[in-house]
């Protein structure tokens, strides 16, 4: 049987974010709370303005050690204790750190929420960051940089950043810090960044789960009430560029049989009032596998496996890329592959069933993201962070589905900057350096990594 013509697809079903109330607490502390009771199980989040542009100055890496130590002991249990009990527990407490937040988060039975919420506040408000984990977890950075140093596409991604931000800037150094600043980071200077950042008026508690709202506000209220202080300001990023015209990057790399190749500048910021068109506008450009760039450099091509682009999603700018690896023999026809699509995002509109495939992909994965409740808790952190409002979830696919072909030109045309196109190579500088500087794009730097 042969069918003469694809489909059509059916409307799309009706969906609604979970429903969750917002409490503040005598404290200071923000709850947010979204029942939800198709499966016993609950997720606890804290999001804590402690993300690593709140890093002092030559001590880059900090807010990342303190999420990573929080979990490595408290005043009643030692780290090993304490991860023992939690997994009789059928749960663990894991922090992390982003640029513009801190997190600690645990997923636990319905049953097991109490007993495991005790411990989950005693690592959030009273870690002890014992000397030996600190040391270690230290170690560990520094090993996880020397290997970056042999990864070709992570060495790629840093030296990117390094390369587009203002010399001042944070963002121009890795998020957990340099081998230089986190071998200088002390004990002392994890608590202090503790005692400063992790305060109840700079924290959202997010409890997705089978609970209701009452029984969540006490549980934290019994736990969390003599928890007080007042945390410093707000830190802000400088994301200025560090040049406004066109240059190359090599970062030696003797031998390498393939090129990794960035192109890009310094983005927008998350609450941009055109996220919608420049998500649809991505999404087309490079940031869905039938994408222009993807099907240029990969299907029509063949000089990769696969290509993208994306807007790293920040409170302030943060950067536009395209990606690829590439053989070194091709590594200059791809660029200028690349560059074509680039151009021609900003020449001319997209088609009608390009705009249409990216909204009704972008529109149709959206409910499955919130399937379980961690993904729910880090959709309301999402919330927290970039002070959206509250319906952003519910209006979402109604906001996506009105972009329009004409504002994807528009987009394309504000917020891709093809005069400002930095290009960083992690490759062989001496196979690649002659033909880039043929190319003629812009001045050619070689640097080891």
């Amino acid at each position: 049987m042969t069918i003469a013509t694809r489909p059509k697809p059916g409307p799309a079903r009706e969906y609604r974010f979970p429903a969750f109330e917002r409490r503040t607490l005598s404290s200071g502390l923000t709850l947010l709370v979204a029942p939800t009771h198709n499966l016993p199980v609950v997720t606890v989040l804290a999001i804590v303005d402690a993300g690593a542009v709140a890093d002092p100055p030559g001590k880059e890496g900090v807010a990342h050690l303190a999420a990573l130590a929080l979990n490595e002991g408290t005043p009643k249990y030692d780290g090993e204790a304490l991860t023992e009990y939690l997994e009789q527990l059928g749960t663990s407490v894991g922090g992390s750190a982003g640029w513009d937040s801190a997190s600690l988060a645990m997923t636990v039975l319905r049953d097991n929420l109490e007993n495991a919420f005790v411990h989950f506040a005693e690592v959030l408000v009273t870690p002890t960051f014992p000397q030996a984990a600190i040391e270690r977890l230290k170690g560990e950075r520094i090993a996880e940089l020397m290997q970056i140093e042999s990864e070709p596409r992570e060495l790629a991604d840093e030296k990117f950043d390094e390369y587009i931000y203002d010399v001042a800037s944070r963002f121009r150094l890795p998020l957990g810090g340099t081998r230089q600043s986190v071998n200088g980071l002390t004990r002392d200077e994890v608590v202090k960044f503790h005692g400063a950042r992790y305060q109840p008026s700079a924290t959202t508690l997010i409890v997705v789960g089978d609970v209701n709202v009452a029984e969540v506000e006490r549980m934290v209220s019994g736990e969390l009430d003599g928890w007080t202080g007042i945390a410093v300001p707000s830190s802000k990023a400088n994301d200025k560029p560090v040049r406004t015209s066109r240059a190359v990057r090599i970062v030696r790399k003797e031998d390498a049989p393939q090129s990794e190749v960035r192109i890009g500048h310094v983005g927008v910021p998350r609450t941009h009032p055109d996220y919608f068109s420049i998500t649809v506008m991505n999404a087309v450009m490079g940031g869905l596998f039938s994408s222009r760039i993807n099907l240029n450099l990969r299907e029509a091509h063949g000089y990769t496996y696969g290509a993208s682009s994306s807007f790293d999603w920040r409170r302030e700018a943060g950067p536009f890329v395209v990606g690829t690896a590439v053989a070194s023999d091709v590594t200059v026809p791809a660029i200028q592959e690349t560059l074509k699509e680039i151009d021609r995002m900003r020449s001319e509109p997209i088609s009608d069933s390009e705009l249409s495939l990216a909204t009704s992909y972008l529109e149709g994965v959206f409910p499955i993201r919130y399937e379980t409740t961690a993904a729910i808790a880090a959709a309301l952190a999402t919330l927290t962070v970039y002070n959206l409002p509250s319906d952003w979830y519910d209006s979402y696919r109604e906001r996506m589905s009105a972009v329009t072909v004409e504002d994807v030109l528009a987009a394309a045309r504000a917020y891709v900057h093809p005069e400002s196109l930095q290009i960083v190579i992690v490759g062989d500088a001496g196979a690649i350096r002659e033909p880039l500087e043929a190319l003629a794009f812009g001045p050619v730097d070689v640097v080891n990594p």
